[in-house]
């Protein structure tokens, strides 16, 4: 149990800028067994989003509680996964070989192609969760649930890719290369249960089994940028897999959206 915990809190101080107890320690070994905890540090962005979404939407308007929900998340995870997507919009915008794209992402500046990427990202994501606040702004808990499903699904999505693909950054200052490395079953199990545990009561909540056709549609996102990074790269680096965040929570919000709107 003493070991779980570890893993837990190995992940919170990886994963976010939340503080773990001083006995956690640092353990490259822990790394990769941490990811199995992932999908439960969805659950803490999603719960601490959702709480700024609703007070912020009852104090002041919807529009100002998305953006305020947003800015509450990033600064929880101190953009760690924004980060990967921004990198990797400008390693795959601007590179055209493996090295340079390599090289490109590993450079801390920001491009063009991130900014432009950013802007994108952020300003479909405020779209897609107005959208779906205009069909659940009446429902508190299911408000919460949405966000907890979308941070935990997206998040065990790029658990999956260190399964199901080749790590290609094998070099000494890669701070995703100990999360790399081969990891047992047990662990992909216990972040599966941890990602569905949120979709399987927002399901049961809203009495819509259509909601878990959203796990076969985030995997086919997931499928189609591992193609595409295996295609250029020969498989992923850790800012694939911020990406692989990011892209399967719009994801999220946008089957979601479609969904709430015809049924």
């Amino acid at each position: 149990m003493k070991q779980e915990l570890r893993l837990f809190f190995t992940a919170l101080q990886f994963y976010t800028r939340l503080p773990a107890p001083a006995w956690v320690g640092y353990n490259p070994d822990d790394m990769n067994k941490a990811t199995r905890y992932l999908p439960l540090i969805g659950w803490i962005v999603g719960i601490i989003a959702g709480i700024f979404l609703l007070l912020s939407a009852y104090f002041i308007d919807i529009s100002t509680g998305i953006i305020l929900s947003m800015i509450a998340s990033i600064l929880l995870t101190g953009a760690f996964h924004e980060d990967g997507f921004a990198d990797a919009c400008d390693g795959f915008g601007g590179g055209w070989t493996k090295e340079k794209i390599l090289e490109i992402m590993k450079d801390s500046r920001v491009g063009t192609y991130a900014v432009v990427g950013l802007i994108l990202l952020f300003g479909l994501k405020f779209s897609l969760l107005h959208d779906l606040l205009n069909y659940i702004q009446s429902q508190p808990f299911v408000i919460i649930l949405t966000l907890v499903s979308a941070h935990a699904l997206s998040r065990f999505m790029a658990v999956t890719m260190i399964f199901t693909h080749q790590y290609v950054r094998f070099t000494n200052d890669s701070k995703s290369k100990p999360v790399a490395e081969t990891g047992s079953r047990i662990t992909l199990v216990i972040a599966a249960i941890f990602a569905l545990i949120p979709l399987l009561a927002l399901s049961f909540s809203v009495s819509q089994p259509g909601l878990l056709l959203v796990i076969p549609f985030l995997y086919l996102i997931k499928i189609i940028l591992g193609r595409y990074f295996t295609r250029w790269i020969g498989g992923y680096t850790g800012d694939c897999l911020g990406t692989i965040q990011q892209v399967c929570e719009i994801g999220f919000y946008l089957f979601t959206a479609v969904l709430w709107k015809f049924i």
